[in-house]
């Protein structure tokens, strides 16, 4: 957790500077939030929630990490930035948070540690506003196949086993004196879509993108401003997927 807030990849004394940490693919899907309320799932250490926030969202966020959300509030304090932090496991957080809201929101690394997709979306379901919308940017599960160097297929792009590994530093310091195990789960498309469609959710909008925003992944490189490719792929690959789907008005589920 240290490791990530001081690191560059996060860049927070740019963000207590101002600095948006949304980039263009969720801005263009978001439009105007102003006034509009906001949910946050996983929302790490609230960076993302406060630029949503800065943007005239309601912001509330939710992590299961105790320090990500201590570290949240200490900047929504520092900024002055209102929001709600809520630290619980995401499966849980119907004991945690009654409200509904306009928008709910996820991006970037987060549904590869959900085992069950269908509990996933009913959450989402449960705390969308009928009419409400859901916004999803999320890695390609085309990514996750590969090894960390990208020669070789190693995973199932459908979900499988979980998958075990061991890590040393961290994608946001590659260098840091770190050690890890995680475990995690790929999720195809079709997953994720069924999964929201059998919780009354009607899918707007798909999309698919040969870059990603962030440098986060082993020989990568930057051949625009802020859009990186794995080198010898090229924009073969899709790297990240985005989707909007909105809460049917009738028949809630």
């Amino acid at each position: 957790m240290d490791t990530h807030v001081k690191s560059e990849f996060y860049d927070v004394e740019g963000f207590l500077k101002g600095k948006t940490t949304l980039n263009d693919i969720e801005l263009g899907l978001l439009g105007n939030i102003q006034g509009k309320s906001v949910l946050h799932l996983q929302c790490h250490f609230g960076m993302d929630t406060l630029s949503l926030g800065q943007m005239g969202g309601k912001v509330t966020g939710m992590d299961f990490s105790n320090r990500a959300i201590d570290k949240a509030r200490e900047l929504s304090s520092l900024t002055g930035i209102p929001a709600t932090f809520i630290c619980c496991d995401l499966y849980d957080l119907p004991a945690h948070l009654s409200d509904t809201f306009d928008i709910v929101y996820t991006s970037y690394g987060t549904i590869g540690w959900l085992p069950d997709l269908d509990r996933w979306a009913a959450i989402i379901s449960k705390f969308l506003k009928p009419g409400g919308k859901f916004v999803f940017v999320e890695f390609h599960p085309v990514v996750w196949m590969f090894d960390d160097f990208f020669k070789e297929i190693k995973y199932n792009y459908f979900k499988s086993d979980a998958i075990h590994e061991t890590e040393s530093g961290t994608y946001a310091d590659r260098n840091a004196q770190l050690k890890s195990t995680s475990v995690s789960w790929n999720h195809g498309l079709s997953e994720v879509l069924t999964s929201l469609i059998k919780k009354n959710l009607m899918i707007e909008k798909i999309e698919e993108y040969d870059y990603s925003p962030y440098q986060c992944f082993q020989k990568c490189i930057e051949f625009e401003k802020n859009k990186y490719r794995i080198e010898h792929f090229g924009k073969k690959i899709p790297m990240v997927y985005s989707l909007v789907a909105v809460k049917r008005v009738s028949n809630q589920g």
